[in-house]
Order: structure tokens, then sequence, then C-alpha cells
């Protein structure tokens, strides 16, 4: 699901959108929530910035749909997506952030101080903007997938693995982040598969020549997910071999973990028209900060981070975000 979409503005309906807008003023305007966006709300409250906090579709972001976080540090016995996304948005909000439903529809970053619109609606216009969307992860599209979404189906092998110790599981995909998530979950569970469709991976030969030589991990190659089954939660896979050809036939797998690994999509498609962004759509930042190609403007969490997805890391990120917005509004009045 895209937290946030663009939005068609262009010729008399743009200017008729425009006139019928209220426009409100803000020094720091937060777009998303989550780890990272509710970390930079935290931060940029205690720093008298007065954040504005938009939360868009998905308040909390991908953690809400996650049952139990057990790598968060701070919460020794566990805690559950929903309930940790909570106590950063407590938090942020008893420091002064203001934190508010709604949905990003459209930017204009051209000016000095930069413009979003609200639900088409109410425009803000902020000195400083911190971007913390998100990036959604991409699925198969089975009706299983959220059938089973978080009783044994996951998007996030480092997330979830522990919970599959011992177990057999599977992971769909052929890239690099496949072989990846299959290495690591090798190093917890008993038997990992690798669905892959194709009659090759497309990961590089040396994250192939891995997989391939360890020695809990088969590669099952010209194979399609069909569905899953089980009861309380995923007991099996089916899997159709040689999709499409004479030599098609349903294979079922006995699996307990279910791990997609084919790819996220960066929220990042309302801002690609001013912010430099990579091949996929990942925000770029000057590393090491949250700095974008565009003053003013900050980037933080999985819409610009490729690499780790971790609830820790986005909230790091968003920490530096706010920091540097700081920073950024205390330059400009000297």
């Amino acid at each position: 699901m895209e937290l946030f979409k663009s939005m068609d503005t262009s010729g008399e309906e743009a200017k008729e959108v425009q006139a019928n807008t209220d426009v409100e003023k803000v020094k720091c305007l937060i777009i998303g929530s989550g780890p990272a966006g509710y970390t930079a709300a935290i931060y940029a409250a205690r720093a008298n910035l007065n954040p504005v906090l938009y939360e868009g579709l998905q308040p909390g972001g991908q953690l809400t749909t996650t049952t139990e976080v057990e790598n968060y540090p701070g919460y020794p016995e566990g805690v559950t997506g929903p309930v940790m996304m909570e106590d950063l948005k407590k938090q942020a909000v008893r420091f002064g952030t203001d934190a508010r439903w709604g949905l990003a529809t459209s930017v204009s970053f051209s000016g000095e101080n930069h413009k979003v619109l609200i639900d088409n609606k109410v425009t803000i216009e902020a000195e400083s903007v911190i971007i913390a969307t998100g990036a959604t992860a991409k699925y198969l599209g089975l009706d299983a997938e959220k059938k089973y979404a978080g009783s044994g189906v996951s998007a996030c092998a480092t997330c979830d693995g522990f919970f599959y110790k011992g177990k057999d599981v599977a992971v769909v995909g052929g890239g690099d982040t496949a072989a990846e998530e299959a290495l690591y979950l090798a190093g917890l569970c008993r038997k990992v598969y690798v669905i892959v469709r194709k009659d090759f991976m497309r990961a590089s030969k040396v994250m192939i020549e891995r997989v391939e030589n360890t020695d809990n991990v088969e590669v099952l190659y010209e194979h399609n997910t069909k569905d899953l089954f089980g009861g309380n939660g995923v007991e099996g896979a089916i899997l159709i071999h040689k999709m499409g050809t004479p030599e098609e036939k349903e294979v079922r797998i006995s699996i307990d973990g279910f791990f997609l690994a084919i790819g996220h999509t960066p929220n990042s498609q309302i801002f690609s028209e001013y912010l430099e962004t990579d091949e996929v759509g990942y925000i770029q930042t000057e590393a090491p900060s949250s700095i974008t190609n565009v003053k003013g403007v900050f980037a933080c969490g999985d819409v610009m981070d490729p690499h780790y997805r971790q609830a820790v890391t986005a909230a790091g990120s968003g920490c530096k975000a706010a920091i540097d917005a700081e920073r950024y509004l205390g330059e400009k009045k000297r």
C-alpha cells in the first residue's frame, strides 16, 4: 500500500484547488510516521521547532502490521508493533508535536519555503520539511499473504527470523536481497527453501555461490507460488513447477514461515519532481546526513534507506533529520 500518493493538479484544476485551500505556516513539517517520523518529531519538539506531523494512510508505518518486535532496545520482553508505535507517538506528543491524521497529496519545493498540500484541501507552508514516508514491501498478490500476515508471512527476515528458529521456511525472490535473507535464515532455521520463478537467480555470482553452498538451503528454480495453507498459521506452500510448460506440475512443501524478498517501493513518488532519487526511487541524501538536494528538505527512514530497513536504524535517521533541520533553521536566522 502506498502511504503517500501523487495527485494530478494540472491546468485549471490546479488553479481551482489552490484557490480553495487554506494556508498554514509552520516551522517544521514532518510527513509520515513510524520510527523515523516519530523520532524526528521527538527531537524537533524538544528543540522548540513546534513540529507538525501528518501520519499518512498507515499511522505508525509498516511496524503496525508486525505482531512482535524483540530487537528494539528498551523492550526486554518484546512489544507488539502497534504498541511500540503508540509509545513513540505519545512521547512525541508529550514534548509538543502536533500529530494529525492526513495524507500529503502534492508538494512544491521550488520556493524558499516549501508547500505541501494535505488531503487536497489544506496547504502547509513550512520552513523545513522532514520526509519519513517509508517504503512498501512488494507482495505476490495472493489472498493468503493477507490471511497469514503476522502469522507466517513476513517481508523482513532480520525482523522476524528469530521466531522461526529451528523450523522450516521459504524465501521468495531471486536477487541479492533474497540471497541475503536466505543466508540469514539459514543460521537460524532447520531448512530454507528459496523459491525462484526463473531457471536462474539474478543475485550476484558470489551470493549465488554462498546460497548454493549452504547445506540447509535448497533453491527451487522455475517455481511459482500458487497458495499457502495452514490452520492458525502457515503450514505449507503450494508451488507450480515449470508453469505454462508441458512439464508443469504442482508441488507442496511444508514450511512454518514464508518470507517475501522481491523488493520494496519507496513512497517517494510525490517528491520525485524536486528530489534526487536512485533508479528505484529511494531519496538520495548527503551521507552521513539527511540533507537532500533541496535546501530545507530532509529525508529519513526507509524512504531513503534500501539497505537496513530496521526500526532502530529508521529511528536513528529520524534523529539525524531533526538535528539537521534544527541546524538549518538556526543558520537561516543568522
